[in-house]
């Protein structure tokens, strides 16, 4: 079971996983088609972020940026590599939107790359029935970009 704690940006793993997590997108984005926040732009108040651990190792990461009562966003949701590529992402979406739901969000959106590098983003957000969707709150349209949504039931 993955122990979540939130904040703990000061911890050296999740910095540094966080910090690689910046450079590869931004590596990965045409100019201005990069919407990954840095550390400072994650500890905004709408923001609430998690970093998630499996026996003392950091598992991986995901925020829930707050957009108004009942729509978030995910942002920066990160697999630590020693847990890539074994189906171990579905396990941060399905911590945060248990998070989501104690917030009361109903909607969850979120933006992620058009590029060949995203593919495994895509293929996992559409795994955890995400479906395609118009930019939403300070997207636009952007041929670099796919927005995709999901409602969750708070029940």
């Amino acid at each position: 079971m993955l122990k979540s704690i939130e904040g703990n940006f000061n911890h050296p793993e999740v910095n540094e996983l966080l910090t690689k997590h910046f450079k590869e997108l931004r590596a990965a984005s045409p100019e201005g088609s990069a919407h990954v926040l840095d550390i400072p732009g994650l500890k905004i108040p709408s923001i609430k972020f998690w970093s998630l651990w499996e026996n003392e190792k950091l598992f991986g990461c995901g925020a829930l940026k707050l957009l108004d009562t009942d729509h978030g966003e995910f942002k920066s949701i990160r697999i630590h590599d020693r847990f890539r590529k074994k189906g171990n992402g579905t396990k941060v979406i399905e911590h945060l939107i248990e998070e989501a739901k104690k917030l009361n969000i109903k909607r969850i959106s979120l933006e992620t790359g058009a590029g060949k590098f995203f593919i495994p983003a895509r293929k996992l957000f559409q795994k955890c029935k995400f479906v395609p969707c118009e930019p939403f709150a300070h997207y636009k349209k952007d041929v670099n970009s796919i927005y995709l949504s999901k409602l969750i039931n708070n029940n």
